[in-house]
C-alpha cells in the first residue's frame, strides 16, 4: 500500500520460498545545513518475526536511487532482494517516485554529484 510518504508492503508467507514480513518505509524531506535538501528514511518491520529499525538519508540529487538503498537494508535484517519493499509492484514504486520527486520539486536532467554517491554508500 503506498500514500504519500510511506510504503507499507507485506507477506504473509504462504507462497513457497517467500519469507513472512511486514515492513514500512517512511521518507520526508529534511534540510540539512551543510549538504542541502536530504531525504530521510526510516524503515520498520519485521521479517520472518524479527523485528527491526533502520534510518538513512539521501542527498537530493541520488535520492532517485532509492530502491537500491531500501533493498540493501532489507536485504541486511533478512528479506532477499527479490521478496523486496519495493520492487514487487512496480506501480506503487512509480508513485512513490513521482512523489519523490514533487517533495523535492526536482526535474529530470539535473546533474548528480558524485561525491553524493559515495557519501550515500552506492
Amino acid at each position: 500500500m503506498f500514500e504519500p510518504g510511506h510504503l507499507h508492503r507485506s507477506s504473509t508467507g504462504g507462497m513457497p520460498g517467500i519469507p513472512e514480513f511486514s515492513v514500512d518505509v517512511r521518507y520526508d524531506v529534511r534540510n540539512d545545513p551543510a549538504e542541502g535538501a536530504m531525504l530521510h528514511f526510516r524503515m520498520t518491520g519485521e521479517i520472518e518475526g524479527k523485528p527491526f529499525e533502520d534510518e538513512f538519508e539521501l542527498h537530493r540529487d541520488t535520492a532517485f536511487n532509492f530502491a537500491s538503498s531500501i533493498t540493501r537494508i532489507a536485504g541486511k535484517h533478512g528479506l532477499h532482494p527479490n521478496f523486496g519493499p519495493v520492487l514487487r509492484n512496480h506501480k506503487e514504486y512509480d508513485l512513490m517516485f513521482e512523489d519523490i520527486r514533487n517533495k523535492l520539486k526536482a526535474v529530470p536532467g539535473e546533474p548528480v554529484n558524485l561525491d553524493h554517491l559515495l557519501k550515500d554508500g552506492f
